[in-house]
């Protein structure tokens, strides 16, 4: 569980940013998000072909 700690005269809004770009790096989020309903895994199979492929055509662009 990330956390972080609230220095003395640190603003909130700071330390608000600082406790998502830990839950963004540790992918708590995408894991929570992915977690919200059943998904068959055919259909799992499927997206990750589909994501391979677009990540495929995507770096042959170049």
């Amino acid at each position: 569980m990330p956390s972080v700690k609230v220095r003395t005269g640190e603003s909130v809004d700071r330390a608000l940013r600082a406790l998502k770009k830990k839950i963004d790096k540790e992918g708590i989020m995408k894991s929570a998000k992915a977690h919200r309903f059943y998904l068959k895994p055919s259909v799992k199979e499927r997206a990750k072909s589909k994501a391979a492929s677009k990540y495929r055509k995507k770096r042959n662009n170049f």
